[in-house]
């Protein structure tokens, strides 16, 4: 094993050596890479592909990121086990970033080079070159260039905490594979109708359900994902008690046989005014400030009988019954000063659903919990009255850069839809990896991209579909991401414009009309296609009344009111229809409208018609 390690360690130096020597060539821009990467350049020409390569390794080298390198190269006709070009994968190197889960990426005539600081950070080189592979007149080739590259936070991905229907296990394979491929290193599992988890937290999980977690944990752990389970006994937890204590600790045992080696405890959306039983009024005196002693009690409790006897364990993690403010107040100082330090707070901003996050309050909240906080984004999430009704497709935004000297990580709560979700989901990630280089809106076509796998026609109808989709409401009536903005601009030109503009306006209809034909027929994720189906619905009978408006308005303006007339009629029977469409039961509210473009697209209907 000694001269295997050895023998790697001098390829390895060989290949920087080849290299770093003498002036890179470089030869077009890069392929976008998300999440950004902290250091990326170009160093040399494309590398082109042999059929074969020959693949080092040794026994520092993760079997989740060789088997993802392995899979990578087959996909493009490559086979290991060959001689020519060089790929390496595993150990470290001079270039190898310090921070947990950083990675080197080397990629020249040479050969391919990939080191990580740990198994996660390899796992995420290889997500990288997956992200450089072109493909030319002669096969396909990687882009040659070097990265080096590291996460500003040290937890990232989604919490499935929402009300109303949970995500089926299918839904939450998908969800665990999207989070290993954009980096993303946390799945918290908190799903509200769980009632293992709440209302019958004591209780243990029938067999069949054990084994169904037991999947999810393999499966989380396959992509360097670390599974969280999410224990909320406040409904009706004895703080006091023993045997509640000990109730605890079965459940966390039962899921850590299972491999689970994080673990919170959420005492949110619970009534903290009032206890759960007599005993605790005696331990602890009148609810309310006591409610903080006795969380903490149950916690630091927790942290040192389980947490710290049990190998592997991560800091326990919480969810205060404070959760969405600044303010201080005597439960955040009984936390602030007895909560064992290494338990993590969780916070959502300002709100519930915040219209943003700025290093300022991140500064402010750091310091009334008496640590880094991390923060428990409610977006895309569409289980409130809102957002019922609505797919969230907006990009991630309005978190400010800098972020990440004060929190330790965000995890995005999504929306009963997982599929659509990995749009704003997409966008978290890349924030959480590097906030200073986020741009949303290059982040936000990326994610339509891989929806869209790579067909440039079908991203294309997505991003109409999702301008329509854009609307972001808060628990207030003022929306923190406007609806339609695209949709909206053409609009106003065509206000402005006057009737000469009504063919720019009428192509965006079309396009309008024609994107779910195109999204259906594409290589667009089926469950994306599945998950949105009444939206799209909605979507091609608006577009369709669209259309009809316009064509009615430009016949009226020719003086033909006959056709005019029968297009108005027809226009407003197509918006009966799509008024008709429903979302069917997708969330705690049951069925709604499926809304598209609300706001603008109906608006500019009305506007156009008292125009014909």
């Amino acid at each position: 094993m000694t001269r295997r390690r050895s023998l790697f360690a001098a390829v390895v130096t060989v290949a920087a050596t080849l290299t770093t020597a003498g002036p890179a060539a470089a030869s077009g821009a890069l392929p976008v890479v998300s999440p950004t990467p902290q250091q990326i350049t170009r160093t040399s020409a494309d590398v082109s592909l042999p059929s074969s390569v020959a693949l080092v390794t040794d026994a520092t080298t993760d079997p989740a990121a060789k088997d993802l390198l392995t899979s990578l190269l087959r996909d493009h006709g490559v086979r290991t086990g060959g001689h020519g070009l060089l790929v390496r994968l595993g150990g470290t190197g001079k270039d190898t970033p310090s921070q947990a889960e950083g990675y080197a990426l080397s990629v020249s005539r040479a050969g391919i080079t990939i080191a990580g600081r740990d198994g996660a950070g390899q796992y995420y080189g290889v997500q990288t070159l997956r992200q450089l592979f072109v493909h030319s007149g002669h096969g396909w080739a990687v882009s040659g260039a070097s990265v080096r590259d590291w996460p500003n936070m040290a937890l990232r991905g989604s919490i499935e905490g929402f009300y109303g229907p949970p995500w089926t296990t299918a839904d939450r394979l998908r969800q665990l594979a999207f989070l290993g491929e954009v980096k993303a290193n946390t799945y918290i599992y908190s799903a509200k109708d769980d009632t293992y988890l709440r209302a019958r937290w004591r209780d243990p999980y029938p067999a069949d359900e054990l084994a169904t977690l037991g999947q999810l944990v393999r499966s989380a752990a396959a992509h360097h994902v670390e599974f969280t389970y999410a224990l909320s006994p406040g409904v009706s937890v004895c703080f006091s008690s023993p045997a509640d204590i000990a109730a605890v600790e079965a459940k966390f045992q039962a899921v850590y046989d299972l491999g689970v080696r994080s673990f919170s405890m959420p005492f949110d959306d619970i009534s903290y005014t009032k206890w759960n039983c007599d005993a605790d009024q005696a331990a602890f005196g009148a609810p309310g400030q006591a409610a903080g002693t006795a969380q903490v009690s149950l916690l630091n409790a927790i942290t040192e009988k389980f947490v710290k006897t049990h190998d592997g364990v991560r800091p326990l993690q919480t969810v205060p019954t404070e959760y969405s403010d600044l303010k201080d107040s005597p439960y955040k100082t009984e936390l602030r000063e007895h909560l064992d330090p290494s338990v993590v707070v969780q916070w959502t901003g300002t709100d519930v659903v915040p219209p943003s996050v700025t290093t300022d309050e991140a500064a402010q909240v750091s310091a009334v919990y008496g640590r880094k906080v991390f923060l428990w984004d409610n977006y895309p999430v569409n289980d409130y009255e809102q957002s019922a009704g609505r797919l969230l497709l907006a990009p991630y935004a309005q978190r400010e850069a800098g972020l990440s000297r004060y929190l330790n990580g965000i995890v995005a709560n999504p929306m009963n839809q997982e599929a659509a979700s990995e749009v704003a989901e997409f966008g978290a990630a890349d924030f959480a990896w590097n906030d200073a280089g986020y741009a949303p809106s290059r982040s936000w076509s990326q994610a339509l991209a891989r929806l869209a796998g790579g067909d440039a026609r079908a991203s294309a109808a997505l991003t109409v579909f999702a301008d329509l989709e854009h609307l972001a409401p808060t628990f207030g009536p003022t929306p923190w991401q406007p609806q339609a903005p695209v949709l909206a601009a053409r609009a106003a030109e065509f206000w402005q414009g006057g009737h000469h503009a009504l063919p720019d306006l009428r192509a965006y209809a079309v396009r309008i009309r024609d994107a779910a034909g195109v999204i259906r027929g594409g290589r667009v994720q089926s469950a994306f296609v599945a998950e949105a189906g009444p939206w799209l619905d909605a979507m091609a009978l608006w577009g369709d009344a669209l259309v009809t408006r316009i064509d009615a308005l430009a016949a009226s303006s020719r003086g033909d009111q006959a056709l005019a007339s029968r297009l108005t009629a027809r226009a407003d029977g197509l918006v009966t229809r799509a008024q008709a469409v429903k979302t069917g039961n997708t969330n705690r509210w049951g069925v709604r409208q499926a809304l598209v473009g609300d706001g603008v697209l109906d608006t500019l209907l009305v506007q156009l018609r008292e125009q014909a």
